[in-house]
């Protein structure tokens, strides 16, 4: 099931792009990301207290609500340089570069997490990175 939902991740990811480009027209990109933020803030509590999770937020550690502020503030920083990516460059360019995103990602999944280096994981790497390279140049 994790795969139907990274590929609905992929899909949606995809559509944020194209309507955030479509979006920025004549508008600070800063302005942009607060707007989008807002939306995504009221989405998310909507779907907590949907689901009824709200009810576990006493639950919540010390450690893990650090990691979530620091995950929270990584998060706007990303959205920060990638709206204001958006608006000054082409989408098309600034789409695979921000998608670079994947390899280093695995960098730090085996680095930070401590995860199990694959050769099947060093090769995609590679051919992200090399895909990357051919689309931005």
């Amino acid at each position: 099931m994790w795969a139907v939902y990274a590929f609905l991740s992929a899909f949606f990811a995809a559509l944020t792009a194209i309507l955030a480009k479509a979006g920025l027209q004549d508008i600070n990109s800063n302005l942009a990301v607060a707007i989008r933020t807002v939306v995504v803030l009221l989405m998310a509590w909507a779907i907590v207290f949907i689901t009824g999770k709200h009810n576990e937020i006493a639950n919540i550690g010390n450690k893990n609500l650090i990691f979530l502020v620091l995950s929270g503030i990584a998060t706007g920083l990303s959205w920060l340089f990638y709206y204001k990516a958006l608006q000054i460059g082409e989408a098309s360019k600034v789409i695979p570069v921000d998608k670079f995103s994947l390899v280093i990602g695995i960098v730090l999944a085996f680095l930070v997490l401590k995860e199990t280096i694959t050769i099947k994981a060093i090769i995609g790497g590679l051919l992200i990175t090399i895909g990357t390279f051919v689309l931005i140049f």
